[in-house]
C-alpha cells in the first residue's frame, strides 16, 4: 500500500515539475512579481513583428526580380553583340566602323539652350548646384541620343537577322478568384492592380487602364487588389473598405471609377454619399463600413503584395509580370503584346 501511494506522489510530483518547467520557459520576464510570458510579448509586439514580415517578404520579392533583369540585360547584350558582329561581317566592317557608321555619328549635341530647358524641366529633382548641374545634364542628352539609336539599330538587325528569346519572365503566382474583377474568365492576358484609392500615381494610371480595357476588350482581364498607404494616406484605408462594402452589392467598379474620379472626397461621410449617389442598400453599405469588418481582407491583400515585392502604389502584374509605378500606355502595351504572342488562345 504505501508503495501505490508513493507511486502516486511521485506522478503527482512529476506532473507539477513539467507544468513548473513549462511555465518557466514561457515566461520571458517578472516585474515587481508579476510574470510576462512569450505570448504577452507577441501581443506587444505584434504590428512591429508584421511589418518585418512585410520586409522580409518584399525583398525575397526583389531579390528574384533583380536576378531577372540581371539575366535579361545579360542576354540583350548577348544577343546584341552576336548582331553587330553579323552585321559588321556583311558590310565588309568591324564592328566599330558599324557603330561609328550607324550610331556615333547621328548622336546629337545639345545646345546650351536645350540644356538648360532640360535642367529648368527636372531641377526639384536634380540635388546639386546649377554650374555643376548643367555638364552633366549636357552629357546625360548626349548619351539618351547615343541609346536612341544603339536601339533603332539593334531593332533594327532583330528583325532582319531573327531573334527569339526562350528566357521565361518571372512570373508571380497571384491569386485572383474571389476578388473584384472586370472581363471575360478565359482572356489570354490578366492584370492585376494592387492599388490604392487616395494615391495620385494610382489616380495618374486610371485613364490609361481605361483605354487597355477599350483597346484589348475581350482580351484582358482586371483584378483589384488593395494596397492602402495608410501611413501616408488618412483616407485610403476606409476608401479600401468602402470598394468592398460596395462589391457585397456587386457595385465594386462603379464605386471604384467614382473615387478615382474624385480623390478629393474620401472621407467616410463623403464614401457615404457616394453610396447613395450610386444608390445602393445605404442601409447595408453603412453598417459594412462601420462595422470594419472588412480590414482583415485588405490586410490579407496587403500581405499578399508584400509577398510579391510590391512596396508602393500602383503595383501591375500581367501576367504575373510585375511593373511597378504609374506607367506610360506604351510600357503596358509592350507587355500585352508579348504576352498575347506567348499565348497560343490568344492567336
Amino acid at each position: 500500500m504505501k508503495s501505490h501511494h508513493a507511486l502516486i506522489l511521485a506522478a503527482f510530483s512529476a506532473v507539477a515539475t513539467a507544468a513548473f518547467a513549462q511555465s518557466n520557459a514561457n515566461r520571458v520576464a517578472i516585474v515587481n512579481g508579476q510574470t510576462i510570458t512569450q505570448q504577452d510579448l507577441d501581443r506587444a509586439a505584434g504590428n512591429d513583428l508584421r511589418n518585418l514580415e512585410t520586409k522580409r517578404l518584399q525583398n525575397d520579392a526583389t531579390l528574384a526580380q533583380d536576378k531577372q533583369q540581371i539575366l535579361t540585360r545579360a542576354l540583350e547584350q548577348l544577343a546584341a553583340d552576336k548582331l553587330i558582329e553579323a552585321e559588321a561581317k556583311k558590310l565588309n566592317m568591324s564592328k566599330e566602323q558599324l557603330l561609328d557608321a550607324e550610331v556615333n555619328s547621328n548622336v546629337e549635341t545639345p545646345s546650351n539652350d536645350d540644356v538648360e530647358a532640360f535642367y529648368n524641366a527636372n531641377k526639384d529633382q536634380i540635388p546639386i548646384p546649377k554650374e555643376q548641374a548643367l555638364p552633366r545634364v549636357k552629357q546625360y542628352l548626349i548619351e539618351r541620343s547615343r541609346s536612341r539609336y544603339y536601339d533603332t539599330l539593334i531593332a533594327r538587325l532583330k528583325k532582319q537577322y531573327g531573334f527569339k528569346s526562350y528566357l521565361e519572365p518571372l512570373r508571380a503566382k497571384i491569386e485572383t478568384a474571389g476578388f473584384p474583377s472586370e472581363g471575360p474568365a478565359t482572356a489570354p492576358v490578366t492584370i492585376v492592380e494592387f492599388s490604392d484609392f487616395e494615391c495620385p500615381y494610382c489616380g495618374g494610371l486610371f485613364p490609361t487602364l481605361k483605354q487597355v480595357e477599350k483597346n484589348y476588350a475581350d482580351k484582358i482581364r482586371i483584378v483589384y487588389r488593395q494596397f492602402p498607404l495608410s501611413n501616408i494616406h488618412p483616407h485610403a484605408e476606409k476608401a479600401a473598405e468602402a470598394s468592398l462594402c460596395a462589391y457585397e452589392q456587386q457595385h465594386f467598379w462603379e464605386f471604384h471609377d467614382s473615387m478615382f474620379g474624385n480623390q478629393r472626397e474620401l472621407s467616410v461621410a463623403d464614401l457615404k454619399q457616394r453610396a447613395v449617389d450610386l444608390k445602393l442598400d445605404t442601409a447595408k453599405f453603412n453598417e459594412c463600413l462601420d462595422s470594419g469588418r472588412q480590414v482583415a481582407a485588405i490586410q490579407s491583400d496587403i500581405q499578399e503584395g508584400a509577398r510579391l515585392g510590391v512596396t508602393g502604389t500602383p503595383a501591375l502584374f500581367i501576367n504575373g509580370r510585375m511593373l511597378s509605378g504609374n506607367q506610360p500606355y506604351s510600357e503596358i502595351k509592350e507587355i500585352i503584346e508579348d504576352e498575347l504572342q506567348r499565348s497560343p488562345s490568344a492567336k
